[in-house]
């Protein structure tokens, strides 16, 4: 099975991986068609949409992956939250399924809030480079305890579902 995750990130395709750990995975950068920083839960899973599509039309791939990272609050609260999205396709079949999500601190929140990006934010905070290719926020928000590989496979699994049982 050849199986595309739409992203050039090594931690997405890593991710994507750990699900599929018997296809051959395969990193596509494809754009996401959403804002750089997508903010609400359905910007970001369009997002997750777009580039799992995508995957399916650059190559002979069994499955296109998109997984999309955003910033939203839920219904009724205040607190924003790092949200994380994924989408799986063949070409008919769809899957979707969300990630952890992690309360952003109240000053990385306010920075988000007047337009900046979470990757550059993150980075400034911890005095890092490309922490979004590393450990991720959730990594930092969990003293490591749950690496942004870790929050972005629980995302790709439940969206593969429909892939990985028979009850879909």
């Amino acid at each position: 099975m050849r199986v595309a995750v739409g992203s050039g990130n090594p931690v997405k395709r890593d991710a994507t991986a750990r699900v599929f750990s018997e296809a051959s995975v395969v990193a596509e950068p494809v754009p996401s068609g959403v804002a750089e920083q997508p903010t609400g839960h359905d910007e970001t899973r369009t997002g997750a949409e777009n580039r799992a599509a995508a995957c399916l039309d650059i190559g002979p791939y069994d499955l296109g992956v998109g997984i999309e990272g955003g910033v939203a609050r839920f219904e009724g609260g205040s607190d924003q939250f790092l949200v994380m999205w994924a989408a799986v396709t063949d070409g008919d079949r769809w899957g979707r399924g969300a990630g952890p999500s992690l309360r952003l601190p109240d000053a990385v929140a306010d920075r988000i809030a007047a337009g900046e990006e979470l990757g550059p934010v993150m980075d400034d905070v911890l005095g890092t480079e490309d922490v979004a290719k590393k450990q991720g926020a959730a990594g930092a928000f969990t003293g490591g305890r749950l690496t942004r590989t870790d929050a972005l496979e629980s995302a790709v699994v439940s969206a593969a579902a429909p892939f990985l049982s028979d009850l879909y």
